[in-house]
């Protein structure tokens, strides 16, 4: 099943991707996708429905917004230098254990929507990654059950202002949490999705800047779900961003940031594009 949540901001609503290609607007089934849904076996309940109901359904056309694939997460998980290539980039070994740092719920926009960059930002960079989004509370899993805690994966951008990041204190979370710095979607893919197997890429102005598969991740989605179960309960529809590959702005030499008039493109296989303008933050 692809889910996804489409409309104006503040007016989202919930959408269904059928095998065809056919976009539905699944309002009438009463529920957004949130953690009332995901904890509360939506999905199956969304299928049933849908069985029942999906001819009466309105199609979607062109020119709708895709919103964030899941609705406000109660936590958004980022997970730091999770590939090899991406660490010694940046100049550091390989961790010996998960990086964990968190992004604000605020920050969480669509997949297509500007790149607002906020007052002061002079090292705004991108960062593609595959993102899991929980199913059922997670405390305390082993790794071998780890994905019985998952509701299903989906594209992810980590923007992060490096010098909020490093300059203010070396606190990570002030450079991942301005507003749009969260992009999530298009679809929340429940099923088929190899998470050992995903490739990534992204490109700034046409210029391609990041190509992997997570098989090169250091840690894997059960290693991470099950780890990160073991400092704070996981909450259905929270979100964890399992790090990003080499070729962020940073690394490249010399690093290179994103400025007015940009458009960042990125993908992953299965699950969907995105294609975002940077822009000026406007009160």
């Amino acid at each position: 099943m692809r889910l996804f949540r489409h409309g104006p901001r503040h007016a989202e609503r919930p959408g269904v991707a059928l095998d065809d290609g056919t976009l539905l607007d699944v309002s009438e089934f009463g529920e957004d996708f949130g953690e009332s849904f995901f904890g509360s076996d939506g999905r199956a309940r969304l299928s049933a429905w849908l069985a029942r109901h999906a001819a009466r359904c309105p199609r979607l056309g062109p020119g709708f917004r895709f919103a964030s694939a899941v609705a406000r997460p109660c936590k958004i998980v980022g997970v730091g230098r999770n590939y090899r290539a991406h660490a010694a980039e940046l100049g550091s070994r390989p961790p010996t254990e998960p990086i964990l740092f968190m992004k604000a719920p605020s920050a969480l926009c669509g997949p297509n929507d500007d790149l607002c960059l906020p007052p002061g930002s002079t090292h705004t960079d991108w960062e593609v990654e595959l993102a899991v989004v929980i199913g059922r509370s997670a405390r305390y899993v082993s790794v071998a059950n780890a994905l019985e805690h998952v509701a299903g994966f989906a594209l992810f951008n980590d923007y992060s202002e490096r010098s909020f990041q490093r300059d203010r204190s070396g606190q990570w979370t002030k450079g991942k949490s301005a507003d749009t710095f969260a992009p999530l979607g298009p679809y929340l893919v429940t099923d088929g999705v190899n998470h050992r197997a995903v490739e990534l890429r992204l490109g700034v102005n046409g210029v391609e800047r990041q190509r992997a598969s997570t098989s090169t991740m250091i840690f894997d989605v059960p290693t991470l779900v099950a780890y990160v179960s073991e400092f704070m309960t996981l909450l259905p529809g929270d979100v964890i961003a399992t790090g990003t590959p080499e070729g962020v702005g940073s690394g490249q030499k010399p690093p290179v940031y994103l400025g007015p008039g940009d458009v960042v493109e990125y993908a992953a296989s299965g699950l969907g594009e995105a294609r975002q303008r940077v822009v000026r933050w406007e009160a």
